[in-house]
């Protein structure tokens, strides 16, 4: 194989003319086209990073939000139950203080119908005891008649009263 070196001179000055000229022209915008593509990717690497990073802060506000949230219809509960039980007891308390008010009224209430019915059985046994009095004044009647009195009028007093 033989070189010719004439022919080979013309071809490296026309390759280098021609990349001189690419290099102008061509390689110069295709270059910041692919700069300016590699910037455009870069900076949407770093806004999808810096949204991830937003979205992380927010779920973990959601988090503590739903936590506080949570903790506070616990504590809601928790109130609402003593708020329940204290009512509860409040209540228990008032129908035993009524039911002993009631009590204490019925007792007044038997107490005073007891000393009602002595005073009746005192007046009703006083105006017997005077008619017996006066029937043992009007008769003089032995022992046995006068006991038989006595239970008679015992007899009446009992059923009257």
């Amino acid at each position: 194989m033989h070189i010719e070196w004439s022919t080979f001179f013309i071809q490296l000055i026309a390759f280098l003319i021609l990349y001189v000229l690419l290099s102008k022209f061509a390689f110069g915008p295709l270059f910041g086209m692919m700069e300016k593509r590699r910037q455009l990717v870069k900076d949407q690497i770093q806004t999808a990073e810096a949204s991830r990073k937003q979205a992380d802060q927010l779920l973990e506000e959601q988090k503590q939000a739903l936590q506080q949230t949570r903790k506070e219809a616990y504590e809601i509960i928790e109130q609402a139950k003593q708020t329940g039980s204290k009512q509860a007891d409040d209540i228990v308390r008032a129908a035993g203080a009524e039911a002993a008010r009631l009590k204490d009224e019925a007792l007044k209430d038997i107490e005073n119908e007891k000393n009602k019915a002595v005073a009746a059985l005192r007046s009703q046994v006083g105006a017997m005891s005077v008619l017996i009095a006066s029937k043992i004044i009007e008769k003089q009647i032995d022992e046995k008649s006068q006991e038989q009195l006595v239970e008679h009028y015992l007899k009446e007093v009992g059923g009257n009263v």
